[in-house]
């Protein structure tokens, strides 16, 4: 069995079969809601944080999905730089 060209990105797409609720809890759990606010300024993360009101936010805003994504890739290249 051989991979189309779009089947070899998506394997190397580290996002690839992740859903926006282990991302934000992963990022949660790394740096904090505080952290995370302080990273990505946005309500959800500053004012009473909660996965489930994040999820709500994020969902209907794509540029700040974008945002925690590409910290989500970040955190991963810190910790395979680290070693973790």
């Amino acid at each position: 069995m051989s991979l189309s060209p779009t089947d070899n990105t998506q394997a190397r797409n580290p996002l690839h079969g992740l859903t926006l609720e282990v991302i934000v809890t992963q990022l949660a759990d790394v740096y904090g809601w505080e952290g995370l606010g302080q990273r990505i300024p946005i309500r959800c993360f500053t004012h009473d944080p909660s996965v489930s009101s994040s999820l709500k936010f994020l969902r209907k805003t794509p540029w700040a999905r974008d945002k925690v994504e590409s910290l989500y890739l970040f955190m991963l290249r810190e910790k395979k730089r680290q070693g973790v």
